[in-house]
This record gives C-alpha cells, sequence and structure tokens, in this order.
C-alpha cells in the first residue's frame, strides 16, 4: 500500500516530487516540482532557466553526483490502486537506490494519479530510495507514445520497461541489469500469470504472455539502441503489437537479445467483465501495420496464415443472410450449416481446456458468434488504413 500514513500535506509531497511535462511536440514544457498539467490540477510554470535543475527525492541524493544505471519506465492510466502496488514493488528493488530511477508516465493525466506517485516519492525521500519521476502526457497518447516519453526523459544508460499492473521480485532489477555483457544491447526476463482453477477464455489468452518472445511488461533496453531505433512506434495506439514491433526492429538491427529467467516480473491477470473477447477485437487493426512493417517476421513469429477459418465464416453467415432475403432457401439452408459448423467449432475450440461453468459456455456461445465478423471487418479497416495488402 501506498505509505500515506507517513505522508506531509500535499504542497510539501509536491515539492519532493520531480515532475517532468511534456507538448505534444516533444517538448519539454515544464521540468520543476512544480510543473504538471492543468488537468492534474496544479499549475504549470516554464522553467527561467535551463541551469536549474529538477528536484530530487530524499538527502541521500544531496552534495554529490550520483551516476544512475538504470531507468525503469512504467505508463499508466486511471489505475492507482494497480500503479500503487507496483511502485510498491519497484520502490523495494534489492538494487543500489541512489544508481536507479522511477519514471512514470501518467497517459491520462489525473490527480489520484499523481498523488500516488507523489506518495511514493516522499516515502522514497524519507526512507532513501530511489528517485521518482512524474510525467504527464499531453500527447499523442497510446502506451507506445507514453513509453517513448519515459525513456527519452530517462538518466540511465539502460532502460527497463514494465506494465503498472505488475509486481516485480525484489532482485528483478538486478538480476536484469546483471545481464548486460559487453555485447548484449537487450533482455527478456520472465513474466509469471499466476492462476487459480481452470481459466476461462479471457485468462489462459492472457496467460501466453508467459511464452511471448518479447514483452515490454519485462523487458530492458540500452538507451543507445533506443535512440538509434527512434523508440517505439507511436502508430500503435492501443496496447497491441507495439512490443512486437520493437522486438522486429530489434531483430533488423542485428541486436544481440538474451533471456534472463531471473528477472521475474508477476503480472496477475486483471478481471475482466463479460464479454471481454469483444472488446479486444478492435485491436486486430493493428496487425495490418505490424504485417506491413515486417511481413515475413509477422508471418514466421504472429500468424503463419490469415485466419481462413474467420473469413469461410463471415461468408457462409453473408450468404446465407443473402440467400433467405432472395428467396434462395436450399443455398440458404447449405450455407447455414457451414456457418454453424464453424460457428460450433470455433466455440468447442475456446472451451476446450476453459472452465465449464454455464454462464462462461453462454458467453462462449454468444462471443463465438460475433467475433469472426467483428475480426474481418477490424481486419479490413487496418488493411484501409494503412494500405497494406493484409488478410
Amino acid at each position: 500500500m501506498c505509505p500515506r500514513h507517513s505522508l506531509p500535506r500535499f504542497s510539501r509531497i509536491v515539492s519532493m516530487t520531480k515532475i517532468i511535462a511534456f507538448n505534444k511536440h516533444r517538448k519539454v514544457i515544464a521540468a520543476d516540482h512544480s510543473a504538471l498539467t492543468a488537468q492534474a490540477g496544479v499549475v504549470m510554470r516554464r522553467r527561467n532557466t535551463s541551469a536549474a535543475t529538477p528536484i530530487g527525492l530524499g538527502t541521500h541524493h544531496a552534495g554529490r553526483a550520483v551516476a544512475i544505471a538504470a531507468s525503469i519506465v512504467v505508463p499508466t492510466r486511471g489505475r492507482p490502486q494497480l500503479l500503487n502496488r507496483c511502485l510498491a514493488s519497484l520502490a523495494l528493488q534489492s538494487f543500489d537506490s541512489e544508481r536507479f530511477e522511477i519514471i512514470v508516465v501518467d497517459d491520462g493525466p489525473s490527480e489520484q494519479t499523481r498523488d500516488v506517485v507523489s506518495g511514493w516519492a516522499a516515502h522514497s525521500g524519507e526512507k532513501g530510495g530511489p528517485l521518482v519521476t512524474y510525467i504527464p502526457s499531453m500527447g499523442p497518447h497510446g502506451p507506445a507514445a507514453a513509453r517513448n516519453h519515459g525513456w527519452r526523459a530517462a538518466r540511465g544508460a539502460i532502460v527497463a520497461f514494465t506494465d503498472d499492473d505488475t509486481i516485480a521480485r525484489a532482485d528483478w532489477l538486478r538480476n536484469g541489469i546483471q545481464a548486460f555483457a559487453d555485447d548484449v544491447h537487450a533482455v527478456c526476463g520472465r513474466v509469471i500469470m499466476p492462476l487459480e482453477g481452470t481459466p476461462t477464455d479471457y485468462e489462459l489468452d492472457a496467460k501466453n504472455l508467459e511464452t511471448a518472445e518479447f514483452v515490454t511488461a519485462n523487458c530492458f533496453c540500452r538507451r543507445k539502441v533506443l535512440e538509434d531505433l527512434g523508440g517505439f512506434d507511436e502508430q500503435f495506439r492501443f496496447a497491441w503489437r507495439e512490443d512486437s514491433d520493437l522486438h522486429f526492429r530489434l531483430l533488423d538491427y542485428h541486436a544481440n537479445i538474451v533471456r534472463e529467467p531471473n528477472a521475474v516480473m508477476m503480472h496477475p491477470v486483471r478481471p475482466a467483465g463479460w464479454g471481454v473477447s469483444l472488446r479486444q477485437v478492435k485491436k486486430v487493426q493493428f496487425d495490418a501495420l505490424l504485417y506491413k512493417k515486417h511481413p515475413k517476421l509477422y508471418r514466421r513469429k504472429i500468424r503463419a496464415r490469415p485466419r481462413w477459418d474467420f473469413y469461410l465464416t463471415v461468408v457462409a453467415l453473408t450468404t446465407m443472410l443473402l440467400s433467405l432475403l432472395g428467396g434462395a432457401a436450399g443455398l440458404g439452408v447449405l450455407s447455414g450449416l457451414i456457418w454453424i459448423f464453424m460457428t460450433g467449432r470455433f466455440c468447442f475450440q475456446r472451451l476446450q481446456k476453459t472452465s465449464k461453468a454455464p454462464g462462461h459456455i453462454l458467453e462462449m456461445v454468444v462471443t463465438s458468434m460475433l467475433i469472426p465478423p467483428m475480426a474481418v471487418f477490424w481486419r479490413a479497416v487496418g488493411a484501409v488504413r494503412y494500405k497494406v495488402g493484409f488478410l
């Protein structure tokens, strides 16, 4: 929990927090402890001199320059309770607190998020913890853009990325940093997503993060490499495929990427409402962008073949409806049977290893009817938007 019992009054909290604000053109418009967006409820002020330095945290930094070895970047938006839990784990890393910093990028600046960061900043100052920086992002928005704001403000030669809903093991940062030999450009840690009992379809899909080759929930990269690559591609506006894009560009860069299984990040599966899969289908449009940029790597590492099952399902459904409207009953019945078979097949696949609770079965039946046409639609949107022949 955020150590609020030990916090000073708000005005003192803000004075202990390093805050940087960018405008949408990437220019720093405020870079001191008094600077926040008006959206966050604090007046922003321009610096009067470029020589001034943002206020740090804690007396242990005073009087001498400290070399920051690593910067941890945490993008967040509207999830202060999860962020609070994440920062608690990051503040307790078994790594010299003077040699790493934590940068929180608020992609939807809010007073609640700022208060959580300010609380940990004050706690860090009192307990001799790491420097904490709050960056309210005025745009562009999205996790890719937020991470770019973070690493560009970082002072460490190595930048560690994670999400606001993760929990770092105490030796996560130390093990990740130690994996950097002279010829290593990036390091992938291990993600653990604990589940109890038989998972739902949503939970099983989320658990695939454990076996993903490269995820921004737990990765480390040299800042120089990020500069060479230009960071994350901000066209990926949702939390989808932006990490694969960076991974593929690292491969094109001939980067030496190593895995460090001892750099462990817990990533509990967040609760989700009924029909969550329908809300996620929209993200598939960014598959088209990833395919346009890296067609061979996309087919090799993401999806070897188009979703012909979805296309067949949609063709059968469309043919059934048009046939029934046009009076071609025989063709309508045949295409309807094909649609029922393909939909049932998809539903059965999703239920094979997941919960058989009545409510979950009903959710799978309904969403299995809706996902194929929605997925085909959003794939088409992506193909048109990014001008690529993508199936």
